[in-house]
């Protein structure tokens, strides 16, 4: 009889097991104002007595400046734009004034404006055509650091103003030139007591120089000098000046932390990763260091505790997700960071040293979504045409009935070197929702999968990086649930080229294209490049091609000369106030194409730069690109 118990029992365990999984309960259906009611927030440090922090947020439809309250968690709003975002930068070291950023229309001319307790505000930047860039503030806490073009719209140079000036009303601060830039080097990081500037030289998009400027001599050291390609990004110095911290490829595929005796020159290696570690600072006594890693396209960030020889500092009790932003006060006492996945948007959190307390200060998903609707990302790879293995994201909606085949998007980020991420898109969420399964595509010359994958696509843009996105097509198809004749590409700024290269180059692989802002004309895009940009342009000539010397291969590159070719549906979204991919791209490859006879659909927004910032204008690029899917697409 006991025999016999067992084998009945094995025998409804085993049927149980062969049942099917209960079918995945459909998500409920969101509009894109729902999705676009996710609060953007952003950090930008603590006040001086660290009882506020300031936050950049667009929760009035455009981003603003706000005081957070750490204690009553309340928020105070400090700037009131309603046409220009405004991006709050930091607050003064020792009083309540704050400093922002602000362009016009996405037209990328950044001035620095200094807002008063009162709340009147300063431009630090007299020139209406100058772009400048907030630097921080020296370590005695006595000067603000910022760069600008003003003098000469091609390079940055590096400027100084005293925190204690508190000029009147509507009358400048005062700046010190501390560095005139002649030659195209790029301020990275000041020592504590602003002797010396670490300054980079582009040379190629795989390669730059790292340099030594002593403000006081005015010696400028070479200081990376090495054999083949490398990247040199300076971090921060000691305190005392000793030592420069930077990261580099040389010698390895992936960027690492070094450290550079200033008299001896000696480097030494401090921390490596199987993958590119992203940035690294010291708190302001040098008690921690910060390390952030790019770990296979979520952010890994690590904190040591230098006073107990370099400990990592444990976090107890932290949501489940992607810890990034990590921000340390200056009393050393209190730390906010952010927790995101790619189904949670970004929330702020605050960490006390001394309790071990996590506190999280916002809630930035609407009330009205179920966060269970969501779909989080899934990393895949796949292989390329040649064998080469492809990183990607897929994002499957949820709920599909058995049987059923969903259409699909390939998407490409823009770059050419980017790396679409693990981070929240209330874009992607959106498609998703209704129905859109998406393989986000990292095609060779992606960055964050060491520097050979990097420059894999150098020179060849257009073709394999293209060939990778019609891989990923065919992973699309590989997938059950797909129909595999019903496959779109999706990319804006270099991915929208990809799009535009897909409809023209390869016209019978995707059923219709979304091209935000994508560059058509290689001739024109890369000649028109903004003036600030000369100390790069080298680097992406070397990359891209010289328009000049290799104009052949950038004409036959380029989609809008070729734009007979096309007969695939598409739709444009393009900002006219774009200062890196002109309007006229985009209407010239509508015009091309509509003489084909092909569905084009064409979308201008007059008030916006390379990327949409207003809450309006991202609500109307999705809806749009909804319906052109649902019409075509879908169908």
């Amino acid at each position: 009889m006991k025999t016999r118990s067992f084998a009945v029992i094995a025998s409804l365990l085993l049927a149980v097991s062969c049942q099917s999984p209960p079918a995945e309960k459909p998500p409920k259906q969101y509009s894109i104002q729902q999705f676009m009611d996710v609060k953007n927030v952003f950090s930008a440090g603590f006040s001086p007595d660290e009882s506020n922090v300031l936050l950049g947020s667009n929760e009035t439809g455009i981003f603003n400046a706000f005081e957070l309250n750490l204690t009553t968690q309340e928020k105070r709003q400090l700037t009131s734009s309603t046409q220009e975002s405004v991006f709050p930068a930091s607050y003064f070291p020792t009083d309540e004034r704050v400093v922002y950023t602000m362009d016009k229309g996405g037209n990328e001319i950044d001035h620095i404006f200094v807002r008063q307790a009162n709340g009147t505000t300063t431009d630090l930047i007299s020139d209406a055509t100058a772009k400048a860039n907030f630097y921080g503030w020296s370590h005695d806490r006595k000067w603000m650091y910022y760069t600008s073009n003003s003098r000469d719209q091609q390079f940055f140079d590096l400027y100084k103003v005293d925190v204690s000036d508190k000029p009147s009303e509507g009358s400048m601060l005062s700046s010190v030139l501390m560095y005139e830039n002649r030659e195209g080097y790029d301020p990275a990081a000041i020592s504590a007591d602003g002797r010396y500037v670490a300054l980079t030289k582009s040379m190629t998009t795989n390669n730059n120089e790292m340099y030594l400027l002593d403000t006081q001599s005015k010696q400028l050291k070479h200081v990376s000098k090495h054999e083949g390609d490398a990247m040199y990004n300076p971090q921060y110095f000691s305190l005392d000046a000793a030592q420069l911290y930077f990261l580099t490829d040389e010698g390895s595929e992936f960027a690492r932390l070094m450290s550079l005796n200033l008299a001896t020159g000696e480097k030494k290696l401090v921390e490596e990763a199987p993958w590119d570690i992203m940035f690294a600072y010291q708190s302001r006594t040098g008690k921690y260091r910060v390390v952030a890693i790019n770990n296979d396209a979520r952010t890994q960030v690590k904190i040591y505790d230098q006073t107990q020889g370099d400990k990592p500092v444990q976090l107890e009790g932290l949501p489940p997700g992607d810890v990034t932003g990590v921000n340390i006060s200056d009393s050393e006492k209190l730390m906010t960071f952010y927790v995101s996945t790619s189904k949670s948007p970004q929330n702020l959190y605050l960490y006390n040293f001394e309790t071990r307390v996590i506190k999280q200060l916002t809630n930035t998903l609407s009330s009205e979504i179920d966060p269970d609707d969501l779909v989080e990302g899934q990393v895949v790879r796949f292989k390329s045409f040649d064998g080469l293995e492809i990183p990607a994201l897929l994002y499957k909606p949820k709920g599909i009935p058995k049987g059923q085949k969903v259409p699909a998007l390939v998407q490409v980020h823009g770059g050419p070197g980017g790396q679409t991420r693990l981070n929240y898109s209330s874009a992607y969420q959106y498609l998703v929702n209704h129905g859109y399964a998406i393989l986000c595509v990292n095609n060779r010359g992606s960055s964050g999968y060491g520097k050979t994958f990097y420059a894999a696509d150098d020179k060849r843009h257009g073709n394999e990086d293209l060939k990778d996105c019609i891989a990923g097509k065919q992973y699309l198809q590989s997938l059950d649930y797909v129909d595999a004749e019903r496959i779109g590409i999706y990319g804006g700024s270099y991915g929208g080229y990809m799009v535009m290269a897909a409809l023209t180059f390869a016209p019978d692989e995707f059923r219709v294209g979304v091209n935000y802002f994508g560059v058509t004309n290689w001739l024109r895009t890369l000649k028109s490049i903004p003036p600030w940009w000369t100390s790069f342009r080298v680097a992406l000539y070397t990359e891209m091609g010289d328009p000049v010397k290799d104009s052949v291969a950038l004409y036959n590159k380029s989609p809008l000369f070729h734009a007979d070719k096309i007969k695939k549906p598409f739709i444009v979204l393009q900002g006219s106030n774009d200062p890196r991919v002109l309007q006229v791209e985009s209407d010239e490859i509508v015009a091309a194409a509509k003489k084909n006879g092909v569905p084009v659909e064409y979308v201008i927004f007059p008030d916006e730069g390379h990327g949409f910032l207003k809450k309006e204008s991202n609500i109307k690029a999705s809806e749009e690109v909804l319906k052109f899917l649902d019409r075509h697409l879908k169908k």
